[in-house]
């Protein structure tokens, strides 16, 4: 395996390539008791359209979730989730716009934990019986989405900002389309995403590499699959379809959901300096200790709730605004307003030096989650970068940079913003 050692966060990892194309990393932490480990496949909500082997295929929304639901059913009717209780491990699941990724934790008995890990995520069953039972499960769990303000929200401005992109769709799908899932397009998408080569296993914790390799080489296939190809849609525009949108729940007070659409498509290096300018840039806007932030909360514009991030989701990238407050527009004013005059007057370097050091000091700190960890490592991989190279990416980054991105970014004609309001009888626009 290939030793990295990474001086500036004092970590050590292993990396190897398996003959079937799947990569295997693993985070050393000597001296620790707790271990985790995920296998994760680059396949997500976004990936309803596909093409394999001459043959395209065009999947209806929620297919991703549905297939890592079934995947813990097995031919022999297993509980996976006893089984890994018995071991004394915990395991869950999660899917992801543009991922999913299986994952257990444990502190003794680690091998048969990995075992039985890569055991039912590379032993795919699925019956129309099967199919069917978990169809009224999934369902409630949509139904229990759309009555969240949060979900509706962030799903109304994915609307709104993108005329095609996959990303429209909810990640659990529609009630509708779920209808449409049938054992043998879950069968389809497995053959064409969870191949060795279209996945990673990373685990963390003081752990023999050799033995996760040779149980990785035991347990998985020996080939690594043919290779898929994505469609995502026609080309976006930069202009959301829609700049503002009010719908009407049982909620207490108004909440908003800003998104500002930005060009995708970068890779690699390129993807991760973006993404780290892009969040520095936001920080100096409307971090916690900008002067935009304590304006608006010391006018009561916003509360604690108020947030924000970049989203990096494949064939897309936008900041996400979001909060409670009853002068929503005021607030998406002040921010462009804000980003208009950063981006004129710039950011001073002891600010900015300031600002580096603690945002570096957060990500940092992050690695102190094994699950954290381990499951950056896998999302930046299928972006092509080694997420534990960041500290040198935060070096590369210029102050000139924050500034651009603000005037380039942050701009009016790139907003979508969706309000949710308090019912009290009324109707939906």
């Amino acid at each position: 395996m290939k030793h990295t050692f990474y001086p500036r966060l004092d970590e050590q990892v292993r990396r190897h390539r398996l003959s079937n194309g799947l990569e295997v990393c693993v985070v050393k932490k000597p001296g620790f008791a707790r271990k985790c480990a995920y296998f994760v496949t680059d396949f997500g909500s976004v990936h309803t359209s596909f093409t394999l082997d001459g043959k395209t295929v065009t999947t209806p929304a929620g297919v991703a979730h549905y297939l890592e639901h079934k995947m813990f059913d097995m031919p022999d009717g297993r509980d996976i989730t006893e089984e890994f209780a018995a071991l004394g491990a915990n395991v869950n699941a999660f899917t992801t716009y543009d991922m999913t990724a299986y994952y257990f934790s444990c502190t003794e008995r680690f091998q048969e934990s990995l075992e039985l890990l890569l055991e039912f995520v590379s032993t795919p069953y699925f019956t129309e019986e099967s199919v069917d039972k978990e169809r009224p499960i999934i369902a409630q769990e949509i139904l229990m989405y759309d009555d969240s303000p949060e979900s509706r929200l962030f799903e109304e401005m994915n609307r709104m900002l993108y005329r095609h992109h996959p990303l429209r769709e909810p990640i659990s799908g529609t009630v509708e389309s779920i209808e449409e899932i049938t054992p043998e397009l879950l069968y389809e998408c497995y053959r064409a995403f969870y191949r060795p080569g279209n996945m990673m296993l990373c685990v963390a914790g003081d752990v023999d590499e050799n033995e996760v390799l040779a149980v990785a080489e035991r347990m998985l296939p020996r080939e690594s699959g043919a290779p898929v190809q994505v469609h995502l849609g026609p080309e976006e525009e930069m202009a959301p379809v829609e700049n503002l949108r009010r719908f009407f729940m049982d909620v207490a007070m108004p909440g908003f959901q800003l998104g500002i659409k930005c060009p995708a498509g970068r890779t690699g290096e390129d993807f991760a300096h973006w993404e780290l300018v892009a969040e520095l840039a936001c920080e100096a806007l409307m971090g916690e200790s900008s002067g935009l932030y304590l304006r608006l909360y010391e006018e009561g514009l916003i509360d604690s709730a108020f947030g924000w991030g970049v989203e990096t989701i494949t064939g897309s990238a936008m900041v996400v605004v979001g909060g409670d407050s009853y002068q929503a527009e005021q607030v998406r004013d002040a921010i462009l307003e804000e980003a208009a005059r950063l981006a004129r007057t710039g950011i001073s370097r002891e600010e900015f030096t300031r600002m580096k050091r603690s945002f570096l000091g957060r990500r940092v700190k992050d690695l102190d989650s094994f699950e954290s960890t381990c499951y950056r490592l896998c999302a930046y991989h299928f972006e092509g970068f080694d997420y534990l190279r960041f500290p040198e990416q935060f070096d590369s980054v210029r102050v000139e940079e924050l500034q651009e991105f603000l005037r380039d970014y942050i701009l009016a004609d790139r907003c979508a913003m969706a309000i949710v309001e308090p019912r009290q009888g009324k109707e939906e626009e």
